[in-house]
């Protein structure tokens, strides 16, 4: 490989050392083949404001090495990333690593197979070993033995671009690698790994495109992300030597949103610079490009007149012949743009009206833009437009000549309606170019009856009108770049006037338009937005629910990590939303603040809803406590169950919660308050509830709190009280030790005891604290069933003293968790003497660590008492149940 790159195209007149000016990318675990039908634009966008996130970046010369967690050796990854994201470039740098001998240099052969070129093999019958000598003819001398006993690695890049069925599910299975069949039989066999199973694969797509290979054939994911921020700048200061203008290029894209947005994707920096580094040095003069219509458009004009190096010994290109080609190629970018095509074939361009055999000259006068591969063997040519974005500038560049006012309305409603937004960045530019200066840009182009005559103010306004009607926000924010494109910025002015000046919106009476302008802006701000307080906009549940949907959206991006919504007035319908905030799979909120709002017992009870979604990252629910203490108070309240866990409460928060506890109304059975960051004061406050004769509390879950001995004796003076109702008492990892188990042991002595479930795991109670607490288990008022003692640096003396408990006549322990503790088989063997008792209850043990013959002690017991077994998950010898 010669170590050059050709940014844009394969065929570019200045080619550059790779290493030179690559800019390594950011490289992730991509987390499965999932499928994002949104377009790829709208994707950067969404990505640019996204916070970082623990994701590991990886490098990409590792991307076969497995990460720590994994056990298994990587034999096939698919990488996935929008076009025009470095994918191929990716795939360039790890051949010209590799063929320089500086990383995986254990694999002997990589074989590049694109799918753009294995396209072409479709119809043809040959062996794995045929198809490789057609595209690798140094290959002829191999014997079918070399590529079983050599490592070797297959590259299949561009899946995305793949004519082939690629049917896994009926395809024939293919062992031998000189059995004749079609191209798509030998892919599949290949990546199912019944054709060389030992050999590598690397496969890239685009997002939309990976659902094609099953899950199970992946051993792991990545994802191409592009260059992050500083990555951008790198860039532009490699790709442009002259430091000064490296950096006077950068501020400009710096100083414009949408450019230095799109500057995520690498083949748009190609793009960019290509531009800007004449029009800012003193080559080129003219308005420096600020929109995305103004930076195509003048890469246009740079293409037309800078012609590859086979045209420039001629004289000025024919206008008329530049364009008629122009024009061609806008309307096979617009044909090929409805059907989804990014890569075309002979018969796509003559379905379009080009003609084959004048190809060239398309090629030729857009060097940069329209490109022809290289003629694979006589299997025919391919062909594509330089990125996605450049086509659908070109369909639209097609679409203004032969669109009327009316149709522009139409394609602004058909991008509305668009579920995935194909349409959002062809409308931006198809609005671009009704602006004056673009068209006088394109004069060349542009007939003077094709320039468009009249104003664009009844686009402007139809364009606000569907803003004011619509509510979705991914729709309504495309609108607004729209406007831009058609230089009007009334709307975000209006309301950044307001925000500027310090007031408060609900002053400014913001019509439906101006609350999406406000979504714009939000999204759009530079400001690291990291909390939303919605007192700065107007404390009302009114204007919540008028950004509620943009909250939504912010949240997918991961934008805001903290919610200040205390003293605004919200409500039941406030709740609703958070809850789908709550569950968004890749929300970052962390901290939401409600206190001081009416949101009653059926707003709490969404809001739970969303609390307990597995994709809920809340750490904190400031105030909380005081919001759930009135809806307690409530006599029509039923919430019976009440989660709270892994939230910053401490002591006051509980003291708050308490009022609601205490509360002749209060109905609570269930209160979860683990990892709560509680310590001694609540203990004394839930003594009190507990205290009461009507209080229903039956079950209490006070894990991973630092309550200490202390706290537990405080807490005992609820539990003994004639009216405590309490069963269930989870006290694991409370930093408990040897005086709190002769303070429960006396709870459980009593008469009116009704704890029947309690959790000590994970204290250091050694064998000295069972020994305390059995003189309760021992009492014949005792009602408890289940006892869990994992992880309580339990040893031999403790199953001597619970065989005594477990032989006990009025013993009622149904269930006991001895697991993680170094017991040993001689505690076994002394345990088994209670398991085996007549008078033994048990029905469930957990016990971990047995590794002799004392299993059949337990087993013996099993039999005789129909206990059910949870043991040996760390038996060297295995369960014999």
């Amino acid at each position: 490989m010669s170590g050059l790159i050709n940014e844009g195209i394969s065929a570019q007149v200045k080619s550059a050392l790779l290493n030179e000016i690559y800019t390594e990318l950011f490289i992730t675990e991509g987390g499965g083949g999932d499928i994002n039908q949104e377009h790829e634009v709208k994707q950067i966008e969404a990505a640019s404001r996204k916070r970082p996130t623990e994701e590991r970046p990886i490098k990409c010369n590792d991307i076969f090495k497995p990460l720590p967690e994994q056990n298994q050796p990587i034999k096939t990854v698919l990488t996935k990333g929008v076009a025009g994201i470095g994918k191929t470039v990716s795939v360039q740098k790890f051949i010209l690593d590799w063929t320089e001998g500086e990383v995986n240099q254990d694999v002997l052969f990589i074989f590049p197979l694109p799918f753009r070129e294995l396209n072409l093999m479709k119809e043809k019958k040959l062996s794995l070993v045929n198809l490789l000598q057609r595209f690798f003819p140094e290959t002829q001398d191999l014997k079918p033995r070399h590529y079983k006993s050599y490592k070797i690695m297959f590259i299949f890049d561009g899946l995305d671009e793949c004519r082939l069925p690629l049917d896994f599910q009926n395809n024939e299975n293919l062992v031998e690698i000189e059995e004749q069949t079609s191209v798509d039989v030998l892919l599949t066999n290949l990546i199912k790994g019944n054709l060389l199973p030992s050999a590598l694969l690397w496969i890239t797509s685009r997002p939309a495109a990976v659902s094609q290979i099953p899950p199970e054939c992946v051993h792991q994911v990545t994802e191409v992300r592009g260059f992050s921020d500083p990555q951008k700048e790198e860039y532009f200061k490699k790709r442009i030597r002259d430091e000064d203008l490296a950096n006077k290029v950068f501020s400009h894209i710096r100083s414009s949103r949408s450019l230095y947005i799109m500057c995520h994707i690498p083949v748009f920096c190609w793009i960019t610079a290509t531009v800007l580094e004449r029009m800012l040095s003193e080559a080129e003069g003219g308005e420096t490009p600020k929109t995305l219509t103004q930076m195509f458009t003048r890469f246009l004009i740079f293409q037309i007149k800078h012609k590859s190096q086979k045209y420039s010994g001629k004289s000025e290109t024919d206008p008329q012949q530049t364009r008629e080609s122009i024009l061609a190629l806008g309307k096979l970018a617009f044909q090929q743009l409805e059907k989804g095509n990014l890569i075309f074939y002979e018969e796509d361009l003559r379905e379009s009206g080009i003609n084959i055999r004048e190809v060239s000259v398309y090629s030729g006068v857009c060097t940069q833009i329209f490109r022809q591969e290289h003629e694979l063997l006589d299997l025919g040519k391919v062909f594509s437009f330089v990125h996605l974005s450049i086509q659908e500038f070109l369909a639209a560049l097609y679409a203004f000549l032969y669109f009327n006012t009316k149709d522009r309305n139409i394609a602004v409603d058909k991008a509305l309606q668009s579920e995935s937004g194909h349409l959002d960045l062809f409308l931006r530019f198809l609005l671009g170019l009704s602006l004056e200066s673009n068209q006088t840009l394109l004069r060349f182009i542009l007939t003077q009856k094709e320039k468009n005559s009249h104003s664009n103010e009844e686009t402007v306004k139809y364009i606000k009108k569907k803003i004011e009607e619509n509510s979705s926000p991914e729709k309504s924010i495309n609108l607004f770049h729209c406007l831009n494109e058609l230089n009007d910025h009334s709307l975000v002015q209006e309301v950044q006037k307001y925000l500027s000046g310090g007031d408060r919106l609900h002053q400014a009476r913001l019509s439906p338009a101006q609350w999406s302008a406000l979504a714009f802006v939000l999204v759009n701000s530079e400001e690291e937005l990291e909390e939303f307080n919605l007192s700065k906009y107007d404390p009302s549940e009114k204007c919540f629910l008028r950004l509620a949907s943009t909250l939504v959206f912010l949240s997918k991006i991961c934008l805001f990590l903290y919610y200040r919504l205390a003293s605004c007035n919200l409500g039941v319908k406030t709740c609703e939303s958070l809850e789908s905030v709550l569950k968004l799979e890749n929300s970052s909120l962390i901290e939401l603040d409600l206190s001081n709002n009416n949101l009653q017992d059926s707003g709490v009870e969404l809001l739970s809803a969303g609390l307990k979604s597995s994709h809920c990252k809340l750490q904190t629910l400031r105030s909380m406590c005081e919001t759930l203490a009135s809806v307690l108070k409530l006599e029509n309240s039923s919430l019976k169950e009440l989660d709270i866990s892994n939230n910053d409460l401490q002591d006051s928060g509980v003291e708050l919660l308490s009022a609601g506890l205490e509360s002749l109304d209060c109905k609570l059975q269930t209160l979860r308050l683990a990892l709560c960051n509680l310590q001694l004061k609540m203990c004394e406050t839930l003594a009190s509830v507990l205290k009461l004769e009507n209080s229903s509390l039956k079950e209490l879950d006070l894990s991973n709190n630092d309550l200490q001995d202390s706290g537990v004796e405080l807490l005992s003076a609820g539990l003994k009280s004639s009216h405590c109702k309490l069963q269930t008492l989870r006290l694991a990892l409370c930093n408990l030790q040897l005086k709190m188990c002769e303070t429960l042991a006396s709870v459980l002595k009593l008469e009116n005891s009704s704890l029947k479930e309690l959790d000590l795991s994970n204290n250091d109670l050694q064998d000295s604290g069972v020994e305390l607490l059995s003189a309760g288990l021992k009492s014949s008022h005792c009602k408890l069933q289940t006892l869990r003692l994992a992880l309580c640096n339990l040893q031999l003396k403790m199953c001597e003293t619970l065989a005594s408990v477990l032989k006990l006549e009025n013993s009622s322990l149904k269930e006991l968790d001895l697991s993680n503790n170094d017991l040993q088989d001689s505690g076994v063997e002394l345990l088994s003497a209670g398991l085996e008792s007549l008078d033994c209850k048990l029905q469930i043990l957990r016990y971990l660590y047995i590794k002799s013959h004392n299993r059949k002690l337990l087993l013996k017991a099993r039999v005789h008492q129909s206990i059910k077994c949870e043991l040996c998950l760390q038996s060297s010898l295995g369960c014999p149940y």
